[in-house]
Parts: C-alpha cells; sequence; structure tokens
C-alpha cells in the first residue's frame, strides 16, 4: 500500500513539475535559416522591419548586452569611427539591444553619447532577442552577429565577437561573404 501511495505521489508531483516547466526554447538559429522577421524603433526615429529590406539589400544586427557598459561602448565605438569602411559595402547595418529606447540608459543616449552614425534598434519586450535565440540567463542579449542575405536568409552567425576590433571583423566577414560595394 506505502508503495502504491509512493508511486501516485510521485505521479502528481510530475505532473505538476511539468506544467510548471517552462515552454521549450525555440531551436537555435543556424546558417540556412530564415531570419524572424522584427519590427523595431531606431535612435534614427524610424521603425526598421527585416521584411522591408528583403530583396534588396543584406542586414547585420550586431547585438549587444547593455548600453555604457565597458564591452558594449567600446564596440559602439568601433562601429561608429570605421562607419565610412563599412558603408562601402551595400548593407544596411545595427547594433541592437533589449534596452529602451529613452531614458538616461535607453540607446537614444548611448547613441549620441558615442557618435552612432548608424542606427541603434531597442527590443525592450525581448521578443526579438527570444526570436533570434540572443537572450542571456541575466535578461540581457549575448553579444552575437547576424548576417542575413537579400533573401532574408541567415548567412553567418558571429558569436565570438571582440568589441575592440568589431568593425574590423565585420568588414571581413562582409568580404568574406562576397557582400558588393555600395553604388
Amino acid at each position: 500500500m506505502r508503495a502504491l501511495m509512493a508511486i501516485g505521489l510521485m505521479a502528481v508531483l510530475a505532473v505538476g513539475v511539468a506544467a510548471q516547466a517552462p515552454a521549450t526554447a525555440p531551436a537555435e538559429l543556424k546558417v540556412g535559416d530564415a531570419a524572424p522577421d522584427f519590427n523595431l524603433q531606431g535612435t534614427d526615429g524610424k521603425t526598421h522591419k527585416l521584411s522591408e529590406y528583403r530583396g534588396k539589400k543584406p542586414i547585420v544586427l550586431a547585438w549587444f548586452p547593455k548600453a555604457f557598459t565597458q564591452g558594449c561602448t567600446i564596440e559602439c565605438k568601433s562601429l561608429a569611427a570605421n562607419g565610412d569602411k563599412i558603408k562601402k559595402f551595400d548593407v544596411s547595418y545595427f547594433m541592437i539591444s533589449v534596452d529602451p529606447l529613452e531614458g538616461e540608459g535607453g540607446n537614444l543616449a548611448f547613441a549620441k553619447s558615442e557618435n552612432a552614425d548608424f542606427p541603434l534598434l531597442s527590443d525592450p519586450t525581448k521578443e526579438v532577442a527570444t526570436k533570434y535565440g540572443v537572450l542571456g540567463p541575466r535578461g540581457t542579449a549575448n553579444r552575437w552577429t547576424f548576417y542575413i542575405d537579400k533573401g532574408g536568409k541567415i548567412s553567418f552567425i558571429e558569436k565570438a565577437v571582440r568589441p575592440a576590433t568589431s568593425a574590423e571583423d565585420m568588414i571581413a566577414t562582409l568580404t568574406d561573404l562576397k557582400i558588393p560595394q555600395a553604388q
């Protein structure tokens, strides 16, 4: 009788634990997958949608953890200082985080402080970060860069981004991916 009660209790506990378990995370994105669409506000005052670039030009999404932190500041400075070299390619590029757009710690203030000549996108709901699989355990984005071709497919994912050489590495990857020069 005790054995039956123990088995019944374990079954009830197992059902309870399963009911509380979080939904399974989306499968990790890989090269060749369709990039998830997004609709995000940028520091340039525009709303950017991946679907609007499809068929027109490749996109680079440089996810970063948090505005005004050391590594993110270094990365933003690298991209801003080398914007003229990146803009030689027929590509649109963005830094993107789960930070709010406005406020002292927001992407608008961060972009202004670093003289970013490219848009920073804000995903404060973390919906897009979740779709891209970049949301880390602390609720911030991992520092990963996604290269998306004109057709909306992921052509490369850089998970070992080096903030100090972010721009140079992006230029090398754009060259390796044979992204054409801008007209």
